[in-house]
């Protein structure tokens, strides 16, 4: 692991990049094979993850409360507040948890993003919402 820079301050510089909308910094933290496992969108690559989350928002504000690491240091928890305005209208605030994992590089291989998805279903729609019966 580098001395320079902790996983936990890479945790935190990754809230920093995400509020900034540097995708091209975020993607970097991750390994080249690294992926972000979301409850709204799936399993994607890290790069493509990103992508798709700027191009749907205008801002992004995150604020960390608190990172946990595992005895281990490869697994560390942010619990962070998300207000998110969306590029379609609309605004959205929660909490969530991300779980990270790193390689031995200090890269990240896996992000997993853990939150309540009812009130983000609220405003930007729920796809396992079934259509009307019009029988």
């Amino acid at each position: 692991m580098s001395t320079t820079t902790s996983r936990p301050q890479i945790v935190r510089s990754y809230f920093a990049l995400l509020t900034a909308s540097d995708v091209v910094s975020i993607v970097a933290l991750f390994a080249e094979d690294g992926f972000v496992e979301s409850p709204v969108l799936g399993r994607m690559p890290a790069g493509d993850f990103y992508r798709t989350l700027d191009d749907a928002s205008t801002q992004k504000v995150l604020t960390v409360h608190r990172v946990l690491s595992s005895d281990d240091n490869r697994v560390h928890a942010a619990h962070f507040t998300y207000d998110w305005t969306l590029a379609k209208g609309g605004q959205i605030e929660f909490d969530g948890v991300d779980l990270f994992e790193f390689n031995d590089d200090d890269k990240i291989v896996s992000m997993k993003i853990f939150y309540d998805t009812h009130p983000t279903r609220e405003v930007v729609g729920n796809k396992y919402e079934r259509p009307p019966d019009h029988s």
